[in-house]
């Protein structure tokens, strides 16, 4: 067993306790907490997932697959917009929760931006002069 601390872009420590390599302990980690995040947005936070009850293994993997489409949306948005900073520093809002909302106002006024955040899911390079937007 291995001990592997690191400090984070923001200066938070991190410690791992791992029988991996330290380079494979710190990339793996890496991915499960991306998994985790979107895991905790899907459940609880933002999506309420459990919510809906739901049983049938078809209809859940349906609203599993839209849901994480939705997710990935919320945070190509939310990484777009400006969130004040609370006083230690961390962000006041989730990217996912500012995305969300910023979705949810450009769905119901019908705004000229929506058309702006449907662009983020298209990749790159359809993005040229030459493709057609909304």
């Amino acid at each position: 067993m291995q001990l592997v601390m690191a400090r984070s872009p923001e200066g938070d420590l991190m410690c791992l306790a791992t029988d991996l390599h330290v380079l494979d302990a710190m990339s793996t980690y890496k991915l499960h907490w991306s998994i985790e995040c979107l895991f905790r947005a899907l459940k609880s936070k933002d999506f309420q997932l459990e919510g809906t009850h739901m049983t049938l293994h078809d209809h859940v993997e349906r609203l599993l697959c839209l849901l994480t489409l939705t997710y990935t949306w919320c945070v190509l948005v939310g990484v777009t917009l400006d969130c004040p900073k609370k006083a230690h520093g961390r962000r006041a809002w989730s990217v996912v929760k500012m995305g969300l909302r910023e979705l949810v106002r450009s769905f119901s006024r019908e705004s000229a931006r929506l058309c702006d955040l449907i662009d983020l899911l298209m990749p790159s390079q359809t993005n040229s002069p030459e493709s057609v937007g909304c």
